[in-house]
């Protein structure tokens, strides 16, 4: 029988209901200030959101922005997301930003949201020191203990492999840490998430990756594919590899992008790309989630919260054409069964 792990426990994949593929509910993308940056800047950046500077914090993410800190507030944000229909997550946090298996435990077991923790590093700013004498072997192992015994002495598995960090072009040591990532996902038969760098290039050269490293790419989630490539041929191209393609900006409706120089779809946009899957026949293969990583985007601070999927663009689907049997697929089969494992 398949299950999906959790930080609670194996479940039934049937359990898991409506589920976002890609969120972080404790993390902390914060990174220091240059050398150079003057009193006035510093007092800036720790400045926390008010309806004043909210505009400004959601286009420039200071550090106020970048630190979800609060297990009351993720519980707060669980509840409400859970109470409008939500079922499961998957807190995609990597070592590197903070990654709390015994916070998103008690955030789990406080909601009654189940919860699958990642197990990986992110892109090369977030790197630890020892992380460059690591080998692909040594990557893997800890990775899979993370997987199949828990992290640290807490007991507490991973239920997915990610979200691997990669930037553009990328770094040999990321390159590296995928290459783990794919022996951890061959030995395990977890799923595999992965971070593409910034650039067309990025995700196609990851799958050449997992498929040069024997690993599954039917198995294999690309997030934020919406900031990556461009075009239903591009996409139709991604979905070519076999992995599932992940739509996780929902709700990030500006064409401005604060970390590379390009323009943004909004959700509608994305709700045609996946229309365009359908009918390109990889309708099976697509997910959606929000990737809630700033307090911006967290209804108490006035952002759209968890449940903008939910409330929003499940009416936006339907509007565009998606039957409730495409929709069930997206919310609720896809994400049941990438996330299983098979016992």
């Amino acid at each position: 029988m398949a299950f999906v792990r959790t930080v609670l426990g194996d479940i039934d994949p049937g359990e898991l209901g409506f589920t976002h593929t890609h969120e972080h509910l404790l993390c902390d993308l914060s990174l220091p200030l240059p050398a150079e940056a003057t009193v006035a800047q510093r007092r800036s950046d720790e400045e926390p959101i008010t309806l004043e500077n909210y505009y400004r914090v959601r286009r420039e993410h200071p550090t106020s922005d970048l630190r979800l800190h609060s297990e009351d507030e993720a519980i707060e944000a669980m509840t409400e997301y859970r109470e409008a229909g939500g079922g499961a997550v998957v807190e995609a946090t990597p070592i590197g930003l903070g990654r709390d298996p015994e916070g998103l435990a008690r955030i789990s077991r406080a909601t009654g949201v189940p919860v699958v923790m990642g197990a990986a590093f992110y892109y090369r700013p977030y790197h630890p020191a020892w992380l460059d004498d690591w080998d692909e072997r040594t990557i893997a192992d800890s990775i899979i203990g993370d997987v199949t015994e828990g992290v640290g002495e807490t007991g507490i598995r991973s239920g997915i492999i990610g979200e691997v960090g990669l930037g553009w072009p990328h770094h040999p040591v990321e390159e590296r840490v995928l290459r783990g990532a794919v022996i951890a996902q061959r030995e395990t038969g977890a799923p595999l998430l992965i971070h593409p760098g910034r650039d067309p290039q990025s995700p196609f050269r990851a799958m050449q990756l997992v498929e040069e490293g024997g690993g599954d790419p039917g198995r294999t989630v690309m997030s934020h594919v919406e900031r990556t490539v461009f075009g239903v041929d591009a996409m139709r191209a991604l979905a070519d590899t076999g992995c599932y393609i992940e739509y996780d900006l929902f709700g990030q409706e500006s064409s401005y992008y604060s970390m590379a120089p390009l323009d943004m779809p909004n959700d509608a946009t994305r709700v045609d790309y996946i229309v365009d899957l359908f009918e390109h026949g990889a309708g099976e293969r697509v997910l959606v989630a929000q990737d809630i990583c700033h307090k911006s985007h967290m209804r108490r601070y006035g952002g759209e919260g968890y449940t903008h999927i939910l409330e929003h663009i499940v009416p936006l689907m339907r509007r565009k054409g998606l039957s409730a049997e495409q929709i069930d697929q997206v919310t609720r089969r896809n994400p049941a069964t990438v996330l299983a494992f098979a016992s």
